[in-house]
């Protein structure tokens, strides 16, 4: 049965803290050395493991992530084809991205923010999913220059 069933309360934007739904649903977050990816969501052993020495707005974005793989009830990487992967991918960053940037505060931040650079930060969030948000916003998805995220799992 995938997590996704479970009703799980949380604040958006700024508020919004993915550590504190793993905890709430019983997921142990795991750090390591990671060689090509900053997270990854481990339905054989239960786990979230996050790469040492990212920043906090990194570990905060991985998290997010995972959580909403948990959330779907994704098995990992490993048992999927690509095009299921990359579709598994799109949807946990763009779920992630509306959890971590809501629509006030990015409306807040955009009228003095200079750049993409400025609005992430005080946002608390990776540039990368800004853009997969005001993406998701126009309705172009993901940013076009990447194929896929490091934040990937």
């Amino acid at each position: 049965m995938p997590v996704a069933r479970i009703h799980v309360t949380t604040q958006a934007g700024r508020l919004y803290d993915p550590a504190s739904v793993l905890d709430s649903l019983g997921i142990p977050v795991v750090y390591t050395w990671l060689r090509d990816t900053w997270g990854a969501w481990s339905a054989d052993h239960g786990r979230v493991v996050v790469a040492t020495g990212l920043s906090p707005v990194q570990e905060r974005c991985v998290l997010a992530h995972e959580v909403e793989h948990v959330l779907a009830g994704d098995t990992g990487c490993m048992d999927r084809d690509q095009l299921t992967a990359l579709r598994q991918e799109r949807r946990a960053d763009l779920k992630a991205a509306r959890k971590l940037i809501a629509i006030s505060d990015l409306c807040q931040v955009a009228q003095w923010a200079p750049d993409l650079p400025t609005v992430a930060a005080e946002l608390g969030v990776t540039e990368r999913l800004v853009e997969v948000r005001l993406n998701d916003l126009k309705g172009e998805g993901w940013p076009a220059w990447q194929a896929g995220s490091k934040i990937a799992g």
